[in-house]
């Protein structure tokens, strides 16, 4: 399929698609919506920003009947924001039809969603928690419910919802058509799926990592209190818009957000001790570019899809590799171009031995004291007698880092 003019839709949701800007289908689209029309359940293994909410948003709009004025389908989604940005797509998508969606989360007002419901809906998009909360009051009744869409089911996974998931899935129709997408598929994914999916067809498109053709990676070896002068030096000189730091902890977030804010950068945070209003502030001042540098812990930014991020800089190593390929996916993303850039202290260097052994594009060195120095291997440990970064020498020098 080259294009969304080759799909059987119904007009209204046609011209949806394309005043929403829509024209040449991404990979996963192409593969998975013919399918999905059909009525055929489905696995979709891509990594996120690969255009998955598009893939099983138009067949979901387009199986909704607007004259029943009931509940017909489900999405879950692991975190509020993402839950937020699929009700917006879905929303443009049937922009000139009647079906409404409501989107359902825990930090919101009950009183807000319990009005949205009662208005009536044909689609709820919500956050495993919160939907539980309103089937066991009755407020959301799942019998009608003919599609089930399970996204980023990994990161449900990872954030301990795949049980909740299970309580939803348990109590909807057995017959009705089922799309699970995820970037990996871990074996509680599988078994979730066999539950409750009957011959679906499977689509695998992208694996986590991004293309060495879109997205250019750089490491830079230096001492932990070296980190912040050569960050003011790349976010100096790269040419960028937008960028997201990555930090382990939640203290770390905070401490260099503020020394950037000292430093008169537009930078929000975005960390586990923020409140909802707070974090729904802080991504708002980010997307619409009043803000161009997010500062955020790995659990804080799972499931947040933000288009326009021209860098990612890895302030911290992650210990876990995968987190790696999470984080610099958060750029290059749907065929855009990227950078991302890591910095590796002498204590980091195993973890980062980790991720340079799955890694299939080459993340190069930065500068040319990186480059002088041999690659960390798997059996480094500990600290070691080469020089990281400008050490006490090179201080005050100029970095000649690669553009």
């Amino acid at each position: 399929m080259d294009s969304f003019n080759e799909l059987q839709l119904h007009p209204a949701i046609k011209k949806g698609v394309m005043s929403a800007g829509y024209l040449r289908p991404f990979p996963i689209q192409a593969q998975a919506i013919g399918p999905l029309l059909e009525g055929k359940s489905l696995i979709g293994q891509a990594k996120a920003g690969s255009g998955k909410t598009l893939a099983f948003g138009i067949p979901l709009v387009q199986a909704v009947d607007e004259k029943m004025p009931w509940v017909q389908a489900l999405v879950l989604a692991p975190t509020r924001e993402l839950a937020v940005q699929i009700t917006l797509e879905l929303q443009k998508i049937g922009s000139y039809t009647a079906v409404r969606v409501v989107t359902i989360y825990g930090g919101q007002s009950m009183n807000v969603q319990l009005d949205a419901l009662r208005r009536g809906a044909h689609i709820v998009v919500g956050t495993p928690g919160r939907t539980i909360d309103h089937i066991k009051r009755g407020t959301l009744k799942l019998d009608s419910v003919k599609f089930v869409i399970v996204d980023e089911a990994d990161i449900m996974l990872d954030m301990g919802f795949i049980e909740d998931v299970d309580y939803i899935l348990a109590r909807t129709q057995k017959n009705k058509q089922m799309a699970l997408f995820s970037a990996t598929m871990p074996r509680s994914i599988v078994q979730l799926s066999q539950r409750y999916m009957a011959d679906p067809v499977r689509v695998m498109v992208d694996q986590n990592e991004p293309s060495a053709e879109t997205l250019e990676q750089f490491y830079a070896r230096v001492e932990r209190d070296e980190k912040l002068p050569l960050l003011l030096d790349i976010l100096a000189k790269e040419n960028r818009k937008s960028a997201v730091i990555f930090c382990r902890t939640r203290h770390g977030t905070i401490r260099l957000a503020k020394e950037l804010d000292r430093r008169f950068l537009s930078v929000v945070a975005l960390h586990g001790d923020l409140s909802q209003s707070q974090r729904d502030h802080s991504m708002g001042l980010f997307r619409s570019g009043r803000a161009d540098v997010l500062v955020a812990t790995d659990v804080a930014s799972r499931g947040i899809d933000v288009r326009q991020v021209d860098c990612v800089i890895n302030y911290d190593v992650p210990e876990d590799p995968t987190v790696y390929f999470h984080r610099v996916g958060r750029t290059a993303r749907a065929g855009d171009i990227g950078k991302s850039y890591t910095f590796v202290s002498r204590d980091e260097a195993p973890d980062f031995a980790r991720i340079l052994s799955l890694a299939k594009a080459p993340i190069k060195p930065l500068r040319e004291e990186d480059a002088r120095q041999p690659k960390p291997t798997l059996s480094s440990r500990g600290p070691r007698p080469w020089r990281h970064g400008r050490g006490e020498r090179n201080r005050g020098r100029p970095s000649r880092w690669r553009r």
